[in-house]
Formats: C-alpha cells, structure tokens, sequence
C-alpha cells in the first residue's frame, strides 16, 4: 500500500481483506509486522488495517522532529487523519501496549467513529499509582531510560547494541521464549531504520506527565468508554500485570475479560491461533 501522507507524518500501513474494517494499533518494541500472524486469517472476514506509528516502522516524519515527544492525543489524530485519508468513518480497533492508549484516546475523543474495541494487555488509568510501586521499578526502569537525551544513541551505537536490548527486552517480557526468535533480526534492522529508536522512544517523552500524574494522584475522573470490549491479557506479562486489569469496570462499561494462560506480553504473537480465534469470535458478534 502506499504511504498516506497525515500532515507532518507520512504514514505506511499494510491493508488487506475486505468486510467490516478494523484497524490494528501496535506497542514497543514492535511495528505494523507484530501483528504477521494475525492479518492474513482476520482479512479472510474483514477488511485489516495496520499502520506503523508515528516514529515507528516505515511512517516517516515530514520536517522536524515535535517538540516534546509523543502523546497519546497526537497519535490518536494521526489514526483520525489516515482513516479519513481512506474514506472510512467507522471502525473497530486492535491494540497493544502503546496502541491501547492510542485507541482509548480516540474511542473517548471521537465516540461515533468506534464500533468495538479488542485489546491485548490494555494500558488503562486503572493501574494508577500502580505505575510507582517500588517493588515494580525493576520493570518500568526502560521507562526512564527512554526519556534519556543519549538512550537512542547508546542503543543504536552498533547492529550488536540493538540486537542485545531488543533481544533482552523482548525475551523477558515473553512467556513463549521461542516466538520472536526467527524474526529478531527484522526487528533489530526495524529500529535501525533512521530515526526509529528516538522514534519510538519519543512516546515516552510524550506520556511521562500524564504518568507522572497517575503515580502521584492515581487515575483521573474520566468517561467510562461506552463501545462493546474485549480484554485477551497474557498471564505472564512483567511489565503490564494482569493483576492491574482489576478496575476495569471503572472505565469500561461493556466488557469482556480473558487471560491467556500461555503468553506473557505479545498474546497475539506469542499465541496467534488463540488470539485470532478470539478476535475472530469476538467480532462476529459485535460487527455482524
């Protein structure tokens, strides 16, 4: 497909399928190829969108580097601008990790274009202070770290710098230690691509205030999100715990809840027959 040019973004996506459109947000440290083994069996009912985000993948900024980092907002009105660059009004939505953020910040700010939202290990206000726990910093240390004016150059210093965090951070967060083996090498040349490590970085520059707020005055008085939802969360997931998912009825008013007793932090690639299954049933009853 070619890239949709969004204002200061030039946006790549992969599309394939026809039906119902639903479109698929990634995290970090992935891009639109984390989700490999789920498009092709999705499209077979559904027409599949999968972007690279803004600083990721083979979306390219157009002129200067924004002041600031990354937010959520600024992401979910690239998401606004490429779907309107497609002509579609109304969607569901696939997330993870980051794009969790991204398709609550959307669901809330542009309710009518949302028609379900199916979500894997969801960044939610929910986890609140949780964010802060003493005994959970050993986890969100690369939070920080991220924020750091050096952290893209020290990592991208060499091919072998890259492969050694992307490989610790990816192998620590999996349960199925075997997944991303064979693809680690798309992965480590993804963030080498120019700009891709501050790219992605960026983010946590972009949402460290808001997190910072969560962690001093725990979640905000926000609307519930009223769009049917379905939560497939990895068991085994360090970072993301599915512990935290406990004040979901806070924020969702309809929803359903599963753990995936196999995976950790990538449910879809760490178990993409399970989680196609459940995406696939999920939406043949919501988007019928």
């Amino acid at each position: 497909m070619r890239p949709v040019t969004a204002g200061d973004v030039e946006i790549n996506y992969a599309r394939g399928g026809k039906g119902e459109p639903i479109v698929f947000l990634h995290g970090w440290p992935e891009f639109n190829r984390t989700w490999m083994h789920n498009l092709a069996p999705l499209a077979e009912r559904y027409d599949v969108i999968a972007p690279d985000l803004r600083g990721f993948g083979k979306s390219r900024l157009i002129g200067a580097r924004r002041a600031g980092g990354t937010p959520p907002q600024l992401l979910a009105r690239d998401l606004a601008n490429l779907m309107d660059a497609l002509g579609i009004e109304r969607f569901a939505i696939v997330s993870h990790d980051i794009g969790s953020v991204v398709a609550q910040t959307f669901a809330l700010a542009h309710p009518e274009r949302v028609s379900a939202l199916f979500f894997f290990n969801c960044v939610y206000p929910g986890i609140g202070k949780r964010w802060g726990d003493p005994l959970h910093a050993g986890e969100t240390w690369y939070q920080h770290f991220h924020q750091k004016p050096f952290a893209a150059e020290l990592i991208g210093s060499s091919r072998e710098a890259t492969q050694i965090y992307l490989g610790a951070m990816i192998g620590h967060w999996c349960h199925n230690k075997q997944a991303f083996e064979k693809v680690l090498g798309e992965w480590v040349d993804n963030f080498r691509r120019p700009g891709n490590l501050q790219g992605g970085f960026d983010w946590y520059i972009g949402v460290s205030k808001y997190r910072t707020q969560l962690i001093l005055d725990g979640p905000p008085e926000v609307p519930k999100i009223e769009q049917r939802a379905y939560f497939l969360w990895g068991e085994h997931d360090p970072v993301i715990k599915i512990e935290w998912a406990d004040r979901l009825d806070d924020f969702f008013t309809s929803f359903e809840f599963e753990s995936a007793p196999e995976a950790g932090h990538f449910v879809h690639f760490e178990t993409p027959e399970f989680a196609n299954e459940r995406m696939l049933s999920f939406f043949a009853s919501v988007l019928a």
